[in-house]
C-alpha cells in the first residue's frame, strides 16, 4: 500500500500542531502523529520537513476560471457597465475550444496558489469539467443558465443537460445547478431548478445582490428583494450557495442566516467592481455559513486564495469600522471548513479520516519570521507563491511549478 508522509507544522481552523507527520493512505489522512514516530510506519514517500507548513486545501467556492482570458480588460468600471459593455459582448464570441484552454490556465493558477477545490459557474461547462479532470483538481461545476437576458450560450436547457450528463460521472467532478442571478432568471426557471435540486439533492449556485442594478431590477419586476425572491422560489435552503450578497438588507441577512444556505464572500472582486463588500460579519454573527472565493481573474485579478483571505480580513475591518472583525481565524475557517460545509465535503481539517486534500507551504521565507503566530503569518503575510506542493484526493498534482497529471510546467502554459 502506497503511504505518503507530509512533515512540518500543521495548521487548520482548530489550531497548530507542531512538528508532526501527516500520513496519507489512498485518498484520506490515515494518521496524524508526532514526527519522531514516523520511523514506526512503513512510508513510501516523504514530503516537507523543517520549515514547512501543512494546511488543508483551500476551497475556492466561487470561480469563473475561463474568464482568465479577459484579465486586464474592463478595469476601473462599475459592474453593470463592465458586464454589458465589456464582458457579455466578448462572452458571446466564446467557443468551446477557447473555454477549455483558458479554463486550464485559470484552474492551474488556482492550484498553484493552494486551491484544491473550485466551485465554477460558467458557459461551456463540459469543457471546464474536462480541464478540471486533466489537472486533477476537485471541482464543482455548473453550466450558467439565464432566460431574461439574450445569451444563447446560457440557454437553460444547456444547464439541465450538463447536470444530467455529469451527475455521478466522475469522482472529483460534481455537477451543480447554476442559474445566473436573481435578475437574469425568471421565477419559472428558478422553480424548475428548485424541483430538480430537491429531487436529486443537488447544490444550486447563484449570484445574489451582486450589484445595485440587480436589486433594482428584481424589486421592479417582482416587488421583492433578491433573498425574498429566492425564498418565494423555495431555493433558500441548505443546498443553496449564493454569491456576493453585497446589498443584503438587515431583513435579508436574517432570512439568509436562518435558511442554512451558504454565502460566498468574494471581497476583492466586489470591492473593485462595486466599491463595497457584503455584510458578512452580520451574516456570520447570525449563524450563516460563509465561504470564500476568488470570483474571476478579470475582477480580482488573481486566482489566489491566500491573498483573498488577507483582503477578507482587512476589508471587513473597514466595513465594520472595527479592527477585531474579521479575525484571521474567521477567514481561515471560511476558506476551509466553510467551503467544505457548503460543498458537503469531508475536508478542511488536518485530521485522521479527512480527505487528503492538502497543501504544503514552504515557510522558509523572511515573511514567516519570527514564526510566533503561524495563523497570522498565513493570513496576513503569506502569498500564493509560497505554495510548493498540492495534494488532491491523496495524489500529488502540483509540485514546484509542475502540474503532474498534465505533465506541464507553468512555463509550458505560455505556448498554449
Amino acid at each position: 500500500m502506497d503511504v505518503k508522509a507530509l512533515i512540518g507544522n500543521a495548521l487548520d481552523a482548530r489550531g497548530l500542531k507542531s512538528n508532526i507527520a501527516v500520513l496519507i493512505e489512498k485518498n484520506k489522512i490515515h494518521e496524524v502523529i508526532p514526527r519522531d514516530r514516523l520511523k514506526d510506519y512503513d512510508v513510501d514517500e516523504v514530503f516537507g520537513g523543517d520549515g514547512y507548513l501543512i494546511i488543508p486545501g483551500l476551497i475556492n467556492a466561487h470561480t469563473h476560471v475561463a474568464m482568465t482570458k479577459f484579465r486586464g480588460l474592463g478595469d476601473d468600471m462599475a459592474l453593470d457597465r463592465w458586464l454589458n459593455e465589456v464582458i457579455w459582448p466578448m462572452e458571446k464570441e466564446w467557443t468551446g475550444e477557447e473555454v477549455y484552454k483558458w479554463a486550464l490556465i485559470g484552474i492551474a493558477e488556482a492550484i498553484a496558489n493552494g486551491s484544491t477545490t473550485i466551485n465554477d459557474h460558467y458557459f461551456f461547462a463540459e469543457e471546464i469539467a474536462k480541464a478540471a479532470q486533466k489537472l486533477g483538481v476537485r471541482a464543482f461545476i455548473g453550466q450558467t443558465m439565464m432566460d431574461l437576458v439574450d445569451m444563447p450560450i446560457a440557454e437553460p436547457e444547456k444547464g439541465f443537460k450538463f447536470f444530467k450528463k455529469w451527475s455521478g460521472k466522475d469522482e472529483l467532478v460534481t455537477a451543480t445547478l447554476a442559474p445566473h442571478a436573481t435578475d437574469t432568471c425568471s421565477k419559472d426557471l428558478l422553480n424548475d431548478v428548485e424541483e430538480l435540486s430537491e429531487k436529486k439533492d443537488a447544490l444550486v449556485h447563484i449570484h445574489v445582490s451582486q450589484s445595485r442594478e440587480e436589486v433594482k431590477r428584481v424589486k421592479e419586476r417582482e416587488g421583492l428583494l433578491p433573498v425574498e425572491y429566492l425564498k418565494e422560489a423555495e431555493l433558500l435552503n441548505e443546498r443553496l450557495i449564493g454569491v456576493h450578497g453585497v446589498y443584503l438588507t438587515e431583513r435579508e441577512v436574517g432570512l439568509y442566516a436562518k435558511s442554512g444556505a451558504t454565502l460566498v464572500h468574494c471581497p476583492i472582486s466586489l470591492a473593485k467592481l462595486e466599491g463595497s463588500i457584503a455584510p458578512i460579519i452580520s451574516l456570520w454573527e447570525k449563524g450563516a455559513n460563509i465561504a470564500l472565493g476568488n470570483d474571476c481573474a478579470v475582477s480580482n485579478n488573481a486566482m489566489d486564495m491566500i491573498l483573498e483571505m488577507k483582503f477578507a480580513a482587512i476589508l471587513n475591518k473597514v466595513k465594520t469600522e472595527n479592527p477585531t472583525k474579521a479575525t484571521a481565524k474567521d477567514v481561515f475557517y471560511w476558506t476551509t471548513l466553510g467551503g467544505a460545509r457548503a460543498l458537503r465535503l469531508n475536508t478542511g481539517l488536518v485530521e485522521k479520516g479527512y480527505l487528503a486534500d492538502l497543501v504544503l507551504i514552504n515557510a522558509k521565507k523572511l515573511h514567516f519570521l519570527p514564526e510566533t503566530n503561524f495563523l497570522s503569518h498565513l493570513v496576513y503575510s503569506a502569498r500564493g507563491s509560497d505554495v510548493e506542493k498540492v495534494f488532491v484526493n491523496g495524489e500529488l498534482i502540483y509540485n514546484e511549478g509542475y502540474f503532474l497529471k498534465l505533465k506541464m510546467s507553468i512555463e509550458d502554459f505560455y505556448a498554449l
